[in-house]
């Protein structure tokens, strides 16, 4: 008898060791979902402490999920996080560096990078993508997604303010100008009209704003279905266009939101979550699905009331203060991991080892990764190997590197910069007439005891010149360890390579139109 009850509880341990663990062999594959918001602020959700948004799907997450309060976004920005989320690298590394890839962008990201999507496809995933790719579009469409892995692609692949605006809430509201920024959507005759791109066809050109993010949401609830139906698992990256600048919202969701043309965005993206769940529920996938929902980089504080909120932090996006890299995230797997609230650190470039892990793909061993598994975190809320946050700067710099750098829960700046926030802000560290400083020695803040960066260390503290020398040896180290990829920006440009529906017509670009969406019967040579 004893024996046995020896027997039952080793297989008991056992059991349950696999059940936690992260990449069991012979378990079904999960679904994988990937939400992630642009220029979404820390502050900006309910659950992050917002009084006025309502985004009670995303709630929904939170409250059968695990709350990340120190994930960081890999850059302040929009494309260098991006790349850094697909590669686990970096974007130093892929050399999506120093400013965005624009439209008529000659480079991107370098097809010998191993993107989320090309990892999964080689262990039997169908991949997809919605929304933002913004990492290039290149000469024939050669950038776009479906040649880095992704078997179906629907949206716009850059910023939609890359493009002229018009009508950005329903019915016929223009987007909103905020008096204090004097730059706007770019002009007509710079960039083609945004078009929605369906693998490589254009279906529409202009991009109708007040529809977009309903056609963006049934094109992924129907791969969703597509996939569930083929039996095969499946990774979903949903990019959404919102929140940049200019908001948009379409009929349903207009004046929806005591917190402004910003909270109606917030609604039609938790509409979206709530949509691509119900269609999980309805395909019998909803108990093999992980889904993590995060943000790009913070708030844009420089459309003020019509920006977002970065909540306890300092300053906002282009910034490398806490409010340009600390974001929310939400990990959701029913029943097989932790929920409720975790402080343990977290980046978005531990985003591509984590799913690796759960779907069973390998490691790349040929290259630099500075990801690391979540699982630690995601099934006992315990560290991972991560001790380290690098903040690179909007323009990085190879001669100057990371202008901060966090280890455990203590930060140094060793420069600073303002952010993109108007003149008149009131806190002149973020404003965007604030010049580059140098620190020697460098600003040190206890994220534990001051996250809003407002008291600096002194050498009254017992850990000042002890942190002095540990975050200037770590400092060198990272640099040291650091390859710096040529920038994309050497490729150069050239407008040719701007999606047009109807190639070498005239007058470009006000010529490249179509609307398959409205018009299925029109015909052009819309495929890129």
């Amino acid at each position: 008898m004893k024996l046995l009850l020896v027997l039952l509880c080793a297989f008991l341990a056992v059991s349950s060791a696999a059940k936690k663990s992260s990449n069991v062999k012979g378990n079904r594959q999960p679904n994988i979902i990937l939400f992630l918001v642009d220029d979404m602020g820390y502050g900006d959700l309910q659950d992050y402490g917002n009084p006025t948004t309502y985004t009670p799907y995303i709630h929904r997450m939170v409250k059968n999920g695990l709350m990340f309060t120190n994930m960081y976004s890999p850059s302040p920005v929009c494309c260098p996080s991006r790349a850094a989320i697909l590669t686990g690298r970096h974007q130093i590394r892929s050399g999506i560096y120093p400013h965005g890839v624009d439209p008529s962008s000659l480079g991107g990201l370098p097809h010998d990078e191993i993107t989320i999507a090309e990892g999964l496809k080689d262990v039997g995933y169908t991949t997809g993508m919605l929304g933002k790719w913004h990492l290039g579009v290149g000469k024939n469409g050669s950038n776009l997604p479906v040649h880095h892995g992704f078997d179906y692609y629907y949206g716009i692949p850059y910023t939609h303010d890359a493009c002229p605006c018009s009508v950005c809430f329903y019915p016929d509201v223009g987007c909103y100008q905020n008096p204090a920024t004097p730059s706007t959507c770019h002009p007509a005759e710079e960039f083609v009209g945004c078009p929605i791109i369906e693998n490589k066809s254009i279906l529409q050109q202009p991009v109708d704003l007040l529809t977009l993010n309903y056609h963006m949401t049934n094109a992924g609830t129907n791969f969703i279905r597509r996939s569930a139906a083929s039996g095969q698992p499946f990774f979903l990256y949903f990019a959404f266009h919102h929140t940049h600048w200019p908001q948009f919202a379409g009929k349903m969701f207009r004046n929806s939101s005591i917190a402004g043309p910003f909270g109606d965005t917030l609604r039609e993206i938790d509409w979206s979550v709530g949509q691509v769940f119900e269609a999980l529920y309805e395909t019998g996938t909803y108990g093999n699905t992980f889904v993590l929902f995060t943000a790009d980089n913070g708030p844009d504080l420089e459309q003020q009331e019509y920006g977002g909120s970065a909540g306890p932090f300092r300053c906002g996006k282009v910034s490398t203060w806490e409010g340009g890299f600390r974001v929310p995230a939400i990990a959701w797997y029913p029943g097989k991991i932790a929920t409720g609230r975790t402080t343990k650190l977290a980046a978005g470039y531990d985003i591509l080892p984590t799913f690796f892990n759960l779907a069973g793909a390998t490691i790349p061993s040929d290259r630099k990764m500075d990801g690391f598994d979540l699982a630690p975190i995601l099934y006992n809320k315990q560290d991972t190997e991560r001790t380290i946050i690098p903040y690179f700067p909007e323009n990085a710099d190879p001669s100057i590197g990371p202008y901060a750098l966090r280890w455990k829960h203590y930060k140094a700046h060793f420069y600073t910069k303002g952010g993109n926030a108007p003149p008149t802000h009131y806190d002149v560290l973020c404003r965007n007439t604030t010049e580059l400083t140098a620190h020697d020695p460098p600003l040190l803040f206890n994220l534990w005891t001051d996250p809003g960066e407002r008291d600096p260390l002194t050498e009254n503290d017992s850990m000042y010149y002890y942190l002095l020398e540990k975050m200037d040896e770590l400092r060198t180290d990272f640099m040291n360890d650091m390859e710096w990829h040529t920038s994309f920006e050497e490729d150069g440009e050239d407008d040719s390579v701007q999606p047009c529906a109807k190639p070498g017509c005239s007058p470009w670009p006000y010529c490249c139109t179509i609307d398959l969406l409205n018009n299925p019967e029109e015909h052009s040579s819309n495929r890129l």
